[in-house]
């Protein structure tokens, strides 16, 4: 089965639909609420399916908002409408099983594993924060990336759409050429 398909079925579909609607969130670029998500689904799914089955779906632009860092200074995130936020929680749920090196562990569960290292007699623990990680990511070697694991050409086409959504900040697009924002939930 292809990749796309499998991302699109019901019951996947179903699960990112409720991840999106316990996370919460504030509205898009859109204007549509997680509140809204149902009757718009119920009012536009079938051409959006269409769009997305055919290649032809666009992701709308990202909604571009700062907010204050607690070392000082800010960081710009991202926030997606909440149908592409759907679409994209369907497609991490597809996968992050074919890319996460730690399923099912959180970051206090990495804290207990240093700790267990450090009982065995392990001397160094190195944590890593990449500054503006984010901001720097070049799209056609994360697409080089996923394309070794990700077959599907339709599933990787949207994929780059996603990446190469507008962001839109002050009222104004702005071209994304590297990087991914940030986003305020985890999808």
């Amino acid at each position: 089965m292809e990749q796309l398909k499998r991302i699109l079925s019901r019951a996947n579909l179903k699960s990112a639909y409720e991840n999106v609607i316990r996370n919460k969130g504030s509205c898009r670029v859109d204007g549509i609420s997680t509140n809204e998500l149902k009757g718009y689904l119920q009012q536009h799914w079938t051409r959006l399916k269409e769009e997305l089955e055919s290649g032809l779906y666009q992701p709308k632009a990202i909604l571009g908002v700062s907010i204050p860092k607690r070392s000082g200074g800010e960081r710009l995130l991202g926030i997606p409408t909440t149908f592409d936020r759907m679409i994209q929680q369907a497609i991490h749920q597809e996968l992050s099983p074919m890319f996460e090196f730690r399923p099912g562990k959180n970051a206090g569960q990495a804290i207990l594993q240093a700790l267990a290292y450090i009982n065995e007699g392990h001397s160094h623990i190195v944590d890593i924060d990449l500054k503006s990680f984010f901001d720097e990511v070049n799209h056609d070697y994360l697409m080089n990336l996923l394309k070794r694991k990700v077959k599907d050409p339709q599933l990787l086409r949207l994929i780059w759409r996603y990446l190469r959504s507008p962001l839109q900040i002050e009222g104004k697009l702005r071209k994304r050429r590297k990087g991914v924002p940030q986003v305020l939930t985890l999808i």
